[in-house]
């Protein structure tokens, strides 16, 4: 007799991205995130941690101490004790969310972790620089300077969870942050050893706005004076909240770009002033890291040769925090467009260019908390900047 059929399993499935992965990755080598120290490094440094690209794997590439592994990977530990580093956060702020990807680290992953956090003093910082630490573990001087931290007793962000192998629907794991504490350092601890590809701390930046006059002008839309990312239309290539991050853009990959939209006419057709007449755009939205009067504007489409927009234009109001909240949950729908004011008018955009527009050019002369950046049709755009003086609003 023939054997009963057997069910047909679902496929796990990967776990869905929560909403804080739209904020800003404070940990990131790209806004100066490094590693401070950690217990061991002998497959594969701490640093690789907080590169921006995703992982890597690389078939029968082996090191003098191993495998060749895209994170940081300790060995397998014969001594009391578990795996720790001290990470020092690029940007000081909230932090809202971890993302701990154990991509390709399949046999080897560290089966758990916890996330402990301490705003610090620099000059309680007493943890000399770290060079090329693979293939070895921390010197007792070192581990003695750690010490000093007492990092052991920071806050906890995360208790001990379990991770998942790095196969492709398991290697993401997300965890929420209740805290809104400001933070400075992260401690993660891996238990016992093992290897993790990725750590991404999800958050806000927060300055210290009380040291800074009226009369200082600003960049109140950049990550580390607090500015966030709240909405956006289109992110195929990259996401918008690279528009507000550290310095010019490295390459297209670190600024925002969409899909070419498929409602373009087949033939285009501009006006006089050489504004494509096209039904569509893109948009995303922003929260200002303090709200005020802004007086200068910066688009920066660095990198973005064939593909920069057309034009772009900027709206801005006063949003208030609940506010802000309904019109997250309703996704920024276009019945939430009342409250936007126009603060730069639809304006021609080049090429790989650095555009500035100041004083009589800008039409909105008040305070504003939140913007919108529209860009038409579609296409690239690296950085934008927002120069102000902060103003307190009774929010």
């Amino acid at each position: 007799m023939d054997s009963a059929p057997q069910p047909i399993q679902a496929q796990p499935q990967p776990q869905p991205q929560p909403d804080f992965v739209q904020m800003n990755n404070l940990a990131s080598q790209n806004v100066g995130a490094k590693v401070l120290f950690a217990t061991d490094d002998w497959f594969a440094a701490a640093e690789n941690l907080l590169k921006k690209s995703d992982p890597e794997f690389k078939p029968g590439l082996f090191t003098e101490f191993g495998k060749w592994m895209d994170g940081w990977e300790t060995r397998r530990k014969r001594i009391p004790g578990h795996d720790w580093c001290i990470i020092e956060l690029g940007v000081a702020g909230v932090i809202h969310g971890l993302d701990v990807d154990t991509c390709f680290f399949t046999g080897n992953y560290a089966p758990r972790i916890s996330v402990q956090a301490a705003c610090l003093k620099p000059e309680n910082i007493t943890l000399g620089p770290r060079l090329d630490k693979t293939g070895t573990a921390a010197s007792d001087a070192e581990l003695k300077a750690a010490e000093k931290l007492h990092s052991e007793k920071w806050d906890y962000l995360l208790k001990m969870v379990e991770l998942k192998p790095g196969y492709q629907e398991s290697s993401h794991s997300y965890f929420h942050v209740t805290s809104r504490e400001r933070w400075t350092h992260i401690r993660l601890n891996i238990y016992p050893d093992g290897g993790i590809a990725r750590f991404k701390v999800y958050g806000i930046g927060q300055r210290e706005w009380s040291s800074c006059g009226p009369n200082d002008l600003k960049d109140l839309l950049s990550m580390v004076n607090g500015g966030v990312c709240l909405g956006f239309s289109d992110a195929h290539y990259g996401h918008p909240r690279n528009l507000i991050g550290l310095g010019r853009a490295e390459d297209m990959g670190d600024g925002w770009e969409t899909a070419r939209r498929l409602d373009r006419p087949p033939i285009l057709k501009a006006d006089s002033k050489g504004i494509l007449q096209v039904p569509g755009n893109e948009w995303a939205i922003f929260r200002l890291g303090h709200p005020g009067l802004i007086t200068h504007i910066e688009i920066d489409t660095n990198h973005f040769k064939g593909n920069a927009p057309n034009s772009c234009k900027i709206d801005a109001c006063i949003l208030f925090p609940k506010e802000e909240e309904d019109c997250i949950r309703k996704k920024w729908g276009v019945k939430q467009g009342h409250n936007w004011k126009p603060l730069l008018p639809v304006t021609k955009i080049h090429p790989h260019k650095r555009h500035f527009f100041e004083g009589t050019y800008l039409a909105l002369q008040e305070g504003i908390s939140h913007v919108k950046i529209t860009m038409t049709p579609d296409g690239g755009v690296s950085r934008v900047r927002l120069w102000g003086f902060p103003r307190t609003f009774d929010m």
